[in-house]
């Protein structure tokens, strides 16, 4: 029954994309299941089908959806056979359904049986990727599918990762389906890279659909995982089956390469499979796509190849295209088969041409030279698989820097067009040359960065094609031909596909032109220069009037030719068109009648048209032709008709007596033509136009006065007749018509017009006014020059004061008249007598700024006021100010009304007006004073700010309101400081500009060019505050909440500011800001190192509740700080917590409280932004404690007795403030019980009695309260003693870190470059692989005679064959680990041996410790799976020791080796700093209890002088070192400075060299451990010190070789001896022991029954935890060191090494495999195969990665720290209580940190995307090529073979005993080993 069509998911359709930067348009449609796998065409419908991840779906053409149905998730396993059953699958899981396979099949048309139905085969990666058939008309409806699948019908790969192909062949009438496939780890593992299945179930049972059959052939495979073919594409070709795939080349170089292999379409037995590599020129070797189609009508293959990264199958962004000629491919294939099956697969050169692939037992034969001809698809006898050693080769036909991945071909019109997928989603389009050089022309942005998928289909019209991406199907158009308007454009584009098809007038496809194959009607886009548009090459006449209709003739170039009844006609613009007559290629036609053309535009002369030549309406060419109108011409210039229209561009000619122009064929109506000046004919030109030229009179005429007006004419004797001449004035507008007379003087033909006067009287807002003139006769308008024109004029108008007056020009007549109302007038008007031309009144100045100035002038002073001069010349050096002359300034001068003059400098202070003089006239005074003082700056606040700039600078001075605020500036250094606010005169303030560097500047104010300095006071530009902390992160609307802030030099900030922005959410538009002053809190325990302050405190402002906080950041001057990049999260504003009253039922009753008692005050939200601490409660006058605050409840504590009330009412009442929300709650009273009444007798016997009873508690009392006082003195006094212990810890540990780090500084500087002293890599590998041991197999040589070398290394070589056969090593491993006397050491011994053996084949290696592993976790399953991998007891553990160094080496060279050795450096200089006993190891700094120096040792630093010698000089170096060392220590000491960063190894032993003190020129003594002067007392001899020989301070010493020591003792050494005794000589001596600061116990341990009490016990348990404290400040100061090296392991920021993550996986698999669900094993094994296995080996011991020397005690530190990685990588929960050991009490803080780091690690491995797989193979082959060298592998096969030898007859026997191994015949290949190594005799 067919499944129901699922309701179909929400998909976007028909979206329209815009791309750029083609600006293509394109619908697309957007589907679930991403990625989407596969599209599938079917070509008879046109229907889309899409494969995707668990859907399926059926599109239209259109991109409209059809049907769909789900396809996944469903419960599966890759581990798991199907059907699944929970139970036996306990790895199932719910899995998603990848598309594998989705291939149309067509039917089969069987012999005398109808064609079968067509339907869609689609596969998944679910149930080992079994098949079904689908309907085509519905794909939810399931035609075929297997319930109950078998082994054999299991199709496509079961992981998403692996590749599959397949194509669909007719057999004979047998439907049947080649699939290809990768290899894929999990699940069968025995499926063939290349099966054949039939696709209809037959008559026998075992013949269902999609099975494999022994009937139907496949590729047979030695090793599956060797050959993991990358299957690409699978195509037919004539009678052939293509697959075209990558691998690594296992014949030549084992690079990964790409090869298409063939076979013959009948041949079931793969008898014809032949390969051949395809190379692609510059190191393209990965193919991502193909294509197979036409080149020149050629079959070809287009293939898009990517370069490969390094040796490995991950491909680069560097791609190609590449084309092969499959009549190329298909020789070169079958050269391969001929040479294999004739030639033994030799070449004529003897070199191997063709060889036998895939580890088969077959090979190259020489059979007859016909044999391909008979059997061109091979037999029986012929060898297969055959593949070829020879290339075919191809240039790349276009390079590309972004991964190809997919490809298509379309051929238009014998061209061949490439369209290209890459990994971006661009779709390039490239047109192929013949040559198949390839030209990019456009590239469409399909969808932004996602890969185009390799099913690149084009539809049936191929006109689109169909681009498949993550998450869309796109239909894009492959041409854009039909948007191109015009020819121009289409041609342009440079598109293959187009091309502009001429009589159509259209943009097409080449076969979309009816009469592409004429000559010039389809002009291609490609290559335009070859055929250019049709275009009209001249136009005659191109101007031409609009009064006159003519013949137009038009030179077409590339006119198309036409039938003798087809003719072309011309359009002009819109009219109708004209016929046309052709003549060869000049075109003529009519132009249109006057009366049919358009009118000219407005405000134009002439109108130009679009003249078309047409084939029907379709336009052919076109060019523009322009008509003129002489009429315009003359209309348009009202001033000048004549001169403009005989001046013209177009020939026209002007009608004097007409007043007309017209066309210059045109003869006038009247006579009198001017002609045009084009032309020849006399008169012509503006010259010789009628004329008013000039004005005789003035033009300048005074309002209200009668003005006669003269003007000057010419070329007016044209005129005939007595007709009126008349003067026109345009006033505003308006115009004004005056008579004029005329008078002609005949000699100089000069006219004269007088026109009649008139007195002006039009209003006018300015002194002049310009009015146009001209002349009329009757109604003609003479022409007039066009600046002819009067300047009308009113002296009253703006000139305000007599010195304005009289600074208008003479030529005006304006004066200033005097009298009752004085006023500038025309000097006719003016009726009182004007004065003299220079008097006027004296300057009268009304406004001075500013009132003051500098000593040392340089403002500029502004006088405001009248009469103040007609020119600038009147005032120069005519203003004084306060006595000092003034230099006016010419820029600033105003006429009469302003004079702004420099200040010049005064000797004094003073004061005094400003005095102003004009020429000889009085001078005018001003009635203010003005000031010469003298500013002075006397302190600014603050004294220090940030270099971002921003403080707020308060200068505070005298005066300093000096000239205007505009002449102050302030400087910081050279940096300017910006005024900010309003200046007085005392205080100035400015913000300061952003400094590059810290600095101390001096502050500068300049008045003017005045400069002034803050005297005795700098400017400290400090660090930028920097923020490193803030909480909390919360806060309610009201705001007030204290935000806790830590940082650094935060008090260089006077007033920090706490920011809001917000967004006011009702209206959405408006967006403010809030901002609250934070304060600084300083307290001393709070500072940091450098003195700065760290902590403040910032209170949040508060918001509405209908705003949206869009961030919050923290404003330090010019440095802002988003609270976010502090605190790793946003900060979050609440709605307020919400208080209900004390009563809420009777809000105006009191709130009865019982003393003694707590007040419950219910609310909502109460700890949602706030805290216990930071709410206050009050009631009254006095505070009510807050004892709990929860959500819902807020406890507090009231005072015993009622508080007074602060308000109004008797009665308190409690308020609660929360920040800025202050709650009023209600009154509270207080209950006082009112006594009973009781009779007076029992009054006073309750009296007497309680009397008693109150002695009595008195006497306990003070008893009592006497002991509590005595304890709670004791009890302070610890405290006390605590608290001093405490704050000394603390105190050494800053110091001691300080100390530290600026040693590490030190080192650190030689880190950078050779100073870590890292081990090569042979040096590294033997002491993992044999630690401890001396003589190591690296280090050794084959110890052969040479009689015998060439037989055993032969042998050898034979055993190392023996090893890379999986089953011989696995048996001899297990045959090894079964023998009693096969020791655990000899296991790791064996391991080691093996990893050197097989260094140079990792991948191998890795398989067979897979494979043992597996073994050995199905045993510890079967007991404790707990235990696995805990210690190394077999030899696959030590060989994942091995596995795990050889990966990690480098991550420790680059990664972790830094931090490692740092740590080390520090343990190291801290141990060396405090005493270490000589003997016992034991050391004062420690982190070790049981190597901790428990005696207090009297000691003190002391600094040697050491005599260096470095070449020929020798120069002293200060050594520190302690005078309780030995001398060997201080040796060492010595050579640790001397040799720092030096190996250890290139440095001499101490024990090679003596050490001398140097006192004074002779006297020299050498120093050593045991002397005769050593000290014995009893059975104890002292090891000798500094100390023991007072070795001073600063004393000389030098080491010298201890033989110049003997030789030089007897100089001043006269104790006997003739040398000293050397170090460890006096451990000998019988019945002495040595000690150096302790003695070591030797007392033997107390029986049971006579050890101490408990307290005793008690007592002495506490003994440690009393030097707890050195330990606490060891491990302080080394903390730092110790978190870097654990997060440099444990870091997830990179991403972790690849080995790592590829045995983490592995781990996953085998837990999963096995049914393991408890996660804690899974971290045991984890944590046992990495940091127990190899970082705490790497911890413990830093000489096996760096060339130094680890003592007791630095060994001693590092076991600790060890343990604490331990510790931290275990799940169970860390517990510390009395008996834990000191390690622990130590890091009892930091071990659940790093535990969280240890979990994080590995759930970031566990969710990381699995598929290392390919890359850890990669990595390990690189390793193999890298390190193999380095491996001594013949002498590890010798080591290898004594095991062999011990225990050769049971590694025989079972040998014998395994079937598979009797087929390889093992045993006897070991005979063969052993006969040769030693001549051992054999069964041979």
């Amino acid at each position: 029954m067919p499944a129901a069509v699922p309701p179909l998911l929400p998909l976007s359709t028909w979206w329209w994309c815009l791309a750029s930067p083609a600006g293509q348009a394109f619908p697309y449609l957007s589907l679930d299941g991403s990625p989407l796998n596969h599209l599938l065409l079917d070509p008879r419908s046109g229907y889309l089908y899409v494969g995707a991840v668990n859907h399926l779906y059926h599109l239209s053409p259109d991109l409209q959806v059809l049907s769909s149905s789900q396809t996944g998730p469903k419960l599966d396993s890759p581990e798991c056979l199907p059907p699944i059953v929970p139970k036996d699958c306990p790895t199932a899981r719910v899995t998603p359904n990848t598309n594998k396979i989705l291939l149309l099949e067509e039917g089969v048309d069987a012999v005398g049986s109808e064609v079968g139905a067509r339907s869609l085969i689609v596969c998944g990666t679910l149930f080992q990727g079994i098949c079904d058939k689908r309907s085509l008309g519905n794909v939810s409806e399931v035609l075929y599918q297997t319930s109950n699948p078998v082994d054999t019908q299991y199709v496509a790969a079961n992981d998403p990762r692996v590749s599959t192909v397949g194509v669909i062949l007719n057999q004979k009438g047998v439907g049947l389906m080649l699939v290809g496939r990768g290899y894929t780890s999990k699940g069968p593992s025995d499926i063939p890279p290349i099966t054949t299945r039939r696709l209809s179930p037959s008559s026998s049972p075992s013949r269902q659909a999609f099975s494999q059959d022994e009937e139907l052939g496949k590729l047979v495979v030695g090793s599956y995982s060797e050959y993991n073919n990358n299957f690409i594409s699978a195509f037919n070709h004539s009678d052939h089956v293509y697959f075209l795939f990558s691998r690594r080349d296992m014949w030549h170089r084992k690079e990964y390469r790409t090869y298409v292999s063939r076979l013959c379409a009948g041949d079931r037995s793969f008898y014809s499979y032949v390969e051949v590599p395809l190379e692609c020129s510059g190191g393209y070797n990965l193919a991502q796509g193909a294509s197979p189609a036409e080149h020149q009508g050629r079959p070809a293959l287009f293939v898009a190849m990517a370069a490969g990264q390094a040796s490995t199958p991950t491909a680069t962004g560097r791609s190609a295209l590449c084309v092969y000629g499959m009549s190329e491919l298909d020789a070169s294939l079958q050269r391969a088969q001929e040479l294999c099956y004739t030639e033994g697969g030799k070449g004529r050169t003897g070199h191997e041409e063709a060889y036998i692939e895939y580890e088969v037992s077959s090979k190259c034969l020489r059979l007859p030279k016909d044999s391909l001809k008979e059997y061109p698809c091979g037999g029986e006898h012929t060898p297969s698989p055959i593949a070829s050693a020879v290339p075919l080769s191809a240039t790349p036909s276009l390079t590309r820097e972004t991964q190809l991945t997919a490809v298509t071909t379309a051929t238009e019109a014998g061209h061949t067009i490439a369209l290209l997928g890459d990994k971006k989603g661009w779709l390039h389009k490239v047109f192929l040359q013949p040559d198949t050089t390839g030209t990019l022309y456009q590239s469409v942005l399909v969808d932004q960065d996602s890969p185009v998928n390799a099913d690149l289909l084009l539809d049936q019209s191929g006109q689109n094609v169909y681009v498949l991406t993550d998450g869309k199907v796109s239909k894009v158009a492959v041409s854009q031909c039909e948007q191109q308007p015009d020819c121009q454009s289409c041609l342009s584009v440079r598109d293959p596909y187009c091309g502009w098809c001429v009589l159509e007038g259209r943009c097409t496809r080449r076969l979309e032109c009816s009469r592409e194959g004429q000559a010039n009607h389809w002009l291609w886009s490609y290559q335009p220069a070859n055929q250019p548009c049709v275009t009209v090459q001249s136009l005659k006449p191109a101007i031409q009037s609009r009064e006159e209709a003519t013949q137009v003739s038009l030179t077409v170039a590339q006119l198309p030719s036409l039938s003798e009844e087809e003719s072309l006609s011309c359009s002009f613009g819109t009219l109708p068109p004209q016929p046309a007559i052709i003549k060869g290629t000049t075109i003529t036609c009519q132009s249109p009648l006057p009366e049919l053309l358009p009118p000219s535009p407005p405000g134009s002369d002439h109108v130009s048209l679009r003249v078309s030549v047409m084939f029907r309406d379709v336009a052919i060419s076109s060019s523009d032709i322009i008509f003129y109108d002489c009429r315009a011409v003359g209309r348009l210039n009202t001033t000048s008709p004549c001169m403009a229209c005989v001046g013209s561009v177009w020939p026209c000619s002007w009608c004097v007596l007409d007043g007309l122009c017209t066309h210059a064929n045109n003869s006038c109506p009247r006579q009198h033509t001017i002609h045009n000046s084009l032309e020849q004919l006399e008169p012509r030109g503006p010259e010789s136009c009628p004329c008013v030229w000039a004005l005789q009179s003035s033009p300048l005429v005074p309002m209200g006065f009668l003005s006669p007006l003269t003007l000057l004419g010419r070329n007016l004797d044209m005129f005939q007749g007595e007709e009126q001449y008349v003067c026109v004035v345009v006033v505003e507008g308006e115009e004004l018509k005056l008579n004029a007379t005329l008078e002609k003087d005949p000699e100089t033909m000069t006219y004269t017009f007088t026109c009649s006067a008139h007195k002006f009287q039009y209003p006018v807002n300015q002194l002049e006014y310009s009015a146009p003139i001209y002349l009329q006769r009757g109604s003609h308008h003479i022409d007039s020059a066009p600046n002819l024109r009067l300047q009308l004029y009113d002296c009253s108008v703006g000139q305000s004061d007599c010195s304005q007056c009289r600074a208008v020009p003479s030529d005006y007549g304006c004066v200033w008249c005097g009298g009752e109302s004085p006023g500038c007038a025309y000097h006719l008007s003016c009726t009182s007598s004007p004065g003299p031309e220079d008097a006027c009144p004296p300057p009268h100045i009304i406004q001075i700024q500013p009132v003051s100035g500098p000593l040392e002038g340089g403002v500029l002073v502004t006088i405001h006021g009248s009469n103040l001069g007609m020119h600038y010349q009147d005032i120069q050096g005519g203003v004084t100010v306060a006595g000092v002359s003034c230099l006016p300034q010419p820029r600033g001068y105003l006429i009469s009304t302003r004079i702004v003059c420099e200040l010049q400098p005064s000797k004094q202070e003073t004061e005094g007006p400003v005095i102003v003089t004009v020429g000889d006239s009085e001078p005018g005074q001003s009635l203010q004073t003005f000031t010469y003082q003298d500013p002075q700056l006397t302190g600014i606040v603050p004294d220090k700010g940030p270099v971002s700039g921003g403080t707020s600078l308060t200068i505070q001075g005298t005066r300093l309101l000096t000239g205007q605020r505009k002449d102050l500036t302030a400087y910081v250094g050279q940096q300017p400081c910006y005024i900010v606010e309003e200046v007085n005169g005392t205080h100035l303030v400015c913000r300061t500009s952003p400094s590059n560097q810290t600095a101390e500047l001096t502050v500068r104010v300049l008045f003017g060019k005045a400069e002034r300095s803050v005297p005795g006071q700098v400017f400290h530009y400090m660090e930028d505050p920097v923020i490193t902390a803030a909480s909390p992160a919360e806060s309610f609307y009201e705001g007030g909440r204290s935000i806790k802030v830590s940082g650094r030099n935060l008090d260089v900030v006077q007033q920090p500011m706490i920011s809001v922005r917000l967004e006011h959410m009702a209206e959405n538009i408006l967006v403010m800001r809030r901002r609250r002053y934070a304060r600084l809190l300083a307290k001393n325990h709070l500072l940091v190192f450098n003195s700065t302050v760290s902590k403040m405190t910032c209170v949040t402002p508060s918001v509405t509740h209908d705003s949206k906080v869009l961030g919050v950041w923290f404003e330090l001057d010019n440095v802002k700080v988003s609270f976010e990049s502090v605190a790793g999260k946003t900060f979050s504003y609440y709605p307020n917590p919400e208080l209900l009253a004390l009563n809420r039922d009777d809000p105006d009753t009191p709130y009865r409280f019982k003393p003694g008692g707590v007040i419950a005050v219910e609310g909502k939200d109460l700890t949602r932004a706030m805290t216990r601490d930071e709410v206050v409660a009050r009631l009254g006058d006095q505070e009510c404690e807050v004892k709990t605050l929860d959500s819902t409840h807020l406890y507090c504590e009231p005072p015993e007795k009622q508080p007074d009330s602060l308000g109004s009412n008797q009665l308190p009442s409690l308020r609660v403030v929360m920040g800025k929300l202050n709650v009023d709650l209600g009154t509270v009273q207080y209950d006082t019980e009112g006594l009973s009444p009781v009779p007076l007798a029992a009054q006073v016997g309750l009296a007497a009695g309680a009397a008693v009873v109150v002695l009595v508690v008195l006497v306990i009392i003070l008893m009592y309260r006497r002991k509590s006082k005595q304890a709670l003195r004791d009890y302070k006094k610890v405290l006390v003693q605590l608290e001093t212990l405490e704050i000394n810890v603390g105190d050494q540990c800053r110091k001691e870190f300080t100390d530290l780090m600026t040693e590490m500084m030190d080192l650190s500087s030689d880190v950078g470059g050779p100073g870590i002293p890292l081990l090569d890599y042979k040096t590294y590998a033997e002491r993992v692989f044999f630690p401890g041991q001396r003589g190591a197999p690296l280090s050794q040589n084959l110890d052969l005679p040479e009689s015998r070398r060439r037989t055993v290394e032969q042998g050898l070589g034979q055993l190392n064959n023996l090893l890379n056969n999986r089953l011989f090593l696995i048996r001899f491993i297990h045959t090894l680990e079964a023998q009693q006397n096969f020791s655990q050491r000899d296991r790791g011994y064996v391991a080691s041996l093996l990893t050197m053996a097989l260094h140079d084949k990792l991948e191998y290696f890795t398989d067979v410790m897979k494979t043992l592993l597996g073994d050995l976790v199905q045993q510890y399953v079967a007991k404790n799976p707990k235990l696995m991998l805990r210690r190394t007891e077999t030899v696959v553990e030590k060989m994942l020791t091995n596995w795990m160094s050889i990966c990690l080496y480098s991550f420790l060279k680059e990664v972790a080796g830094e931090p490692l050795y740092m740590l080390y450096r520090a343990i190291k200089y801290q141990v060396d700093k405090g005493p270490v006993d000589a003997v016992t190891g034991k050391a004062k700094r420690t982190l070790n209890d049981s190597h901790l120096l428990r005696e207090d040792i009297d000691y003190c630093s002391i600094t040697l002088t050491v005599m260096v010698k470095s070449g020929v000089e020798v120069q002293p170096c200060p050594v520190k070192v302690l005078d309780t060392d030995t001398i060997t220590q201080v040796k060492d000491k010595i050579l640790d400075q001397i040799y720092k960063g030096a190996p250890f190894s290139q440095r001499p032993a101490a024990d090679s060299l003596d050490l001398e003190w140097r006192s004074g020129q002779a006297g020299h003594l050498t120093l050593s451990d045991d002397d005769v002067t050593a000290i014995v007392q009893g059975r104890w001899k002292k090891l000798n010190t500094l100390q023991h020989y007072k070795v001073p301070d600063g004393a000389t010493v030098a080491l010298i070789p201890r033989s110049a020591a003997v030789v030089g003792i007897h100089q001043v050494y006269q104790t006997g001896e003739k040398t000293p005794m050397l170090e460890g000589e006096g451990e000998g001596e019988e019945g002495l022991r040595l000690w150096h600061l302790v003695k070591s116990n030797e007392e033997p341990e107390i029986p049971k029954h006579r050890k101490s009490s408990m307290r005793e016990r008690e007592r002495a348990k506490a003994i440690p935890e009393i030097y707890l404290t050195r330990l606490l400040s060891m491990k302080g100061t080394l903390q730092k060191f110790v978190d870097d090296v654990f997060v440099a392991i444990l870091n997830t920021k990179r991403p972790p090494p690849i080995a790592v993550r590829f045995f983490f996986d592995f781990l996953d698999d085998m837990a999963e495999k096995h049914g393991i669900d408890d996660p804690e094993t899974v971290h045991i094994w984890k944590t046992n195969s990495l940091p127990l296995r190899f970082w705490v080996n790497i911890l413990k011991n830093p000489q096996f990665v760096f060339d130094v020397q680890v003592t007791d005690s630095v060994d001693a530190v590092l076991s600790v720290i060890a343990q604490t990685f331990i510790d931290s990588c275990t799940t169970s929960e860390h517990k510390v209580g009395r008996d834990s050991p000191v390690n622990k009490l130590l890091y009892a803080r930091e071990i659940p940190r790093y535990k969280q780091l240890v979990e994080r690690y590995y759930s970031d491995i566990h969710s990381a995307a699995s598929g290392c797989y390919q890359e850890m193979n990669s990595t390990l082959t690189e390793l193999s090529g890298s390190f193999g060298s380095d491996m001594n592998s013949l002498v590890a096969l010798l080591e290898l073979y004594k095991y062999i030898n011990k225990y050769y007859d049971q590694i025989i026997t079972s040998l014998e005993e395994d079937a598979a191994g009797q087929k390889m015949q093992l045993a006897y290949r070991l005979q063969q080993v052993a006969a040769l190594v030693e001549n051992k005799v054999t069964d041979l």
